[in-house]
């Protein structure tokens, strides 16, 4: 047996010798023309292993080792680039697209150092770029962007298992995102509906070639956001063969296509599916949702002038309760009492077409994307009892948008413009509680349907002076819709921005941005009626939320792979909707499960978030790669007495810290450490929660309002470690890895639960002295666990 051992390990380690063969294949062109550049020089990032391209701009690595590497090229007449971080296999190989920007800097006075980190004159300040070796092997992260996002300097993370995104104290509805320029708004299985988080995502990350996250600086292009843009990038298929690449992951099976389908033409699919369901029953935990994701993309490249990508995601998310519990404890019971079942579906599919021109290109999207949204809860969990809850729920949006990017010397010039059909349907029918002004029982009984034509327009200047020292950029946009006259209004959301670079030294800038920006309220907003019938906040006046930023930051580059930046912002809110029922704005809520908006509002919140970042990006001993950064964040609402409070997201201080190291034999450790200071919360209103009238319409508690927000959870901080080893067979490779979050277990602790008390069966114990009220008890509910995962991914 040990003769037989020592031959398997022998022949492991003789196949891993010989299998140190990848081939990357690529095209260098110039950017705005699509042009190809011939007898460009690339070499890999950080080695002295280079090629030239070709008359046609093709190029070719082979014999390289398996890993994750970077391209850096350089041509006369054109800025050095350095490319997005890539895996290099035995499995397939690489084809890689390197886009050359022209200068008019002359040669003799100035020499241009590429640098990883980028920036654009529209934004050069408030921008991070991932690339997929720190998305793949994020500890604690499983994978998932939004996760991986959590790690970035001015974004917190909560300690449920949530995927909000919480930017420089925005709120988890304020973000937009792209996916090959397709926005897509849904990021999230499980979504908010009227907000952006959930519990799992849905892109799969097999797919992407790198991300870029905007905290601020936006660009004109980009527009209804208050807080950030997340813009992520798709590889194109595989143009020699077929790629099968599959894996398990923490909670699901992922199966990936990708190749060519003619000589003009590749492709990317895949599909995942979830096994929490099992899971969840094993361990007895009162839900069991199941999701299902697919995703694709087809790339044609009819000739260098054109182009045509169609992209396509969606998910189908499904849930029941486990109710087959036997004897279920408190917590249990609890939950299976207020958790109503929740089942969506949704779907954006689009297609991007490009023509390059000799100093400019065009870029025209068409894409469509819905939502359905369905939540039901029986009396006691009952079917044969009515139903005490039933929203159905569904937003369909249909968009056009054009754009021209042009450069002639030192001025580059983005224009364009777009239009949308939007249709909100929802039928809402629930029995609620009315806490004030006179504690009633009510039933919200309506139906809705909306109709909304949108428009926007955009156009962004940018111009370098002095060598490229120093770079500006001015942009202005305008959006409009047809909900009401207010909307539509192009002067009511004139959107003007402005971005500064200045570089005082080779490795030393100043960056600046200041901006107005403006986001529609949710379809939720929008569509809500009263019992009447009545569109309540078009009665209202419901305005565009807007915001006002101001960025600035310094920069500093010690050498090319290590960076340094220290930011400050300022955001001013106001149009933000406030609750007619609560008086709270709702820029408060959306971090929850559910939907996030129905109710009515009026248009006259404000607040404001401010803070500081600093951001580490170094290695140490040229052997652990170093990620830190540091967020003193401040996030403020106004109550009914226009005094400032903390909103939900003040979280005030935010730490994390990356460390990982690569090691012989294609062994990787990492490790992240996060700090997030302690959320704001109301306290339970005992006194209207045990009523049991109010009890019973929901089964929740009731927040004391006049209260808000002045508790604090614990401070949460957490370590999530990460083992990985790949293995790189002749023609097919094999990833295993481990990982664990909250390695010591810590446990914050969270805002007390309020449960009834019970007697020996069961039923709910009334207050003798008070017999319309149940007896109540608040227990404490610590949260966070060990959660290690062990992971397999295979590809050939």
């Amino acid at each position: 047996m040990k003769i037989r051992a020592l031959t398997l390990l022998l022949l492991t380690f003789t196949l891993e010798l010989f299998a140190q063969n990848g081939t990357i294949r690529g095209r260098v062109f110039n950017e705005k023309s699509n042009e190809p550049l011939p007898f460009t020089n690339i070499i890999i990032f950080g080695t002295t292993i280079g090629s030239t391209s070709d008359l046609d701009g093709n190029f070719v690595f082979t014999g390289i080792s398996p890993g994750f590497v970077k391209l850096a090229a350089t041509s006369v007449g054109f800025e050095s680039y350095i490319s997005e971080e890539f895996q290099v296999t035995n499995a397939k190989t690489v084809f890689i697209d390197i886009p050359m920007r022209e200068t008019t800097i002359q040669l003799e006075k100035v020499v241009i150092k590429a640098s990883p980190f980028r920036k654009t004159e529209e934004s050069p300040v408030s921008m991070r770029t991932l690339g997929i070796g720190e998305i793949e092997k994020n500890p604690g992260a499983n994978r998932d962007i939004s996760k991986v996002i959590q790690a970035l300097p001015g974004v917190a993370s909560t300690v449920s298992f949530r995927n909000d995104l919480i930017v420089r104290g925005g709120g988890p509805s304020e973000n937009r995102f792209y996916l090959d320029g397709i926005e897509i708004p849904n990021l999230n299985h499980f979504a908010t509906q009227g907000a952006s988080g959930g519990p799992v995502g849905i892109v799969n990350v097999d797919f992407i070639r790198e991300v870029d996250f905007y905290s601020g600086a936006f660009p004109a292009n980009r527009g209804n956001t208050l807080s950030s843009v997340l813009e992520m990038r798709q590889i194109d298929g595989n143009k020699e063969k077929i790629v099968f690449k599959g894996s398990v992951g923490a909670s699901d099976l992922s199966l990936t296509l990708n190749g060519p389908l003619s000589d003009k033409t590749t492709f990317l699919l895949s599909a995942r599916r979830s096994y929490l369901q099992f899971l969840f029953g094993v361990i007895g935990l009162p839900f069991l949702p199941t999701y299902n994701d697919f995703q694709f993309k087809v790339k044609t490249r009819f000739d260098l002038k054109n182009e045509l990508t169609v992209v396509g995601i969606g998910a189908i998310d499904q849930f029941r309760l486990n109710t087959g519990i036997q004897n279920p404890t408190e917590d249990q019971q609890y939950i299976l009492n207020y958790l109503p079942v929740n089942e969506q579906w949704n779907y954006a599919i689009g297609a991007v077409y490009k023509h390059f021109r000799t100093n400019s290109f065009d870029t025209w999207v068409f894409s469509r994307n819905m939502l359905n949204n369905e939540a039901y809860k029986y009396e006691n969990n009952d079917e044969s009892k009515a139903r005490t809850l039933d929203y159905v729920s569904r937003e369909m949006e249909n968009k056009f948008r054009y754009e021209n990017s042009s450069r002639r010397g030192d001025y580059k010039l983005i224009a364009g413009g777009g239009g949308e059909y939007a249709r909100y349907t929802t039928t809402t029918f629930q029995e609620v509680f009315i806490p004030l002004p006179d504690d009633t029982l009510r039933q919200i009984n309506y139906a809705s349907e909306i109709d909304l034509f949108k428009y926007h327009l955009f156009g962004q200047l940018s111009r370098n002076f002095y060598e490229d020292r120093l770079v500006l950029s001015f942009g202005i946009r305008t959006d409009g819709n047809s909900f009401s006259e207010s909307m539509s209004n192009p002067l009511n959301q004139l959107s003007p921005r402005f971005s500064a670079a200045f570089a005082v030294k080779p490795k030393f800038f100043v960056n600046f941005n200041t901006g107005r920006y403006f986001q529609q309220p949710a379809y939720t907003t929008l569509g809500f009626r009263n019992n009447e019938g009545t569109l309540a906040n078009k009665e209202n006046n419901l305005k565009y939320i807007a915001t006002n930023h101001v960025v600035g930051g310094i920069e500093y580059r010690r050498r090319e792979d290590a960076k340094f930046t220290l930011e400050g912002f300022y955001k001013f809110y106001n149009n933000y909707p406030v609750s007619v029922t609560d008086s709270i704005s709702l820029a408060n809520k959306g971090g929850d499960f559910g939907v996030s908006g129905n109710e009515e509002v009026t248009s006259t919140g404000t607040g404001r978030a401010y803070g500081l970042e600093v951001y580490v990006r170094d290695r140490i001993m040229d052997k652990v790669n170093l990620i830190l950064s540091y967020t003193y964040v401040r996030s403020e609402f106004k109550d009914a007495a226009e005094k400032y409070i903390p909103s939900s997201w003040d979280n005030r201080h935010l730490i994390n810290l990356t460390l990982s190291r690569e090691f012989k034999r294609n062994w990787n450790l990492g490790a992240r450490w996060r700090f997030v200071g302690g959320s704001p919360y109301t306290p339970w209103d005992l006194d209207r929660s045990s009523l049991i009238a109010a009890w019973d319409a929901r089964q929740q508690g009731y927040l004391d309002f006049s209260r808000f927000n002045t508790l604090r959870t614990g401070n949460f901080h957490q370590l999530d470690m990460r083992l990985d080893k790949q293995y790189f067979f002749d023609k097919w490779s094999l990833n295993l890895y481990v990982d664990v979050q909250n390695l010591y277990n810590f446990q914050q602790e969270g805002p007390p639960n309020l449960y009834p008390q019970t007697d020996a069966d069961g039923n709910y114990k009334i207050n003798e002295t008070q017999p319309d009220s149940y007896l109540l008890k608040e227990v404490s509910n610590p949260a966070g666990t060990v959660l290690p995962t062990i992971g397999i991914i295979v590809e050939f």
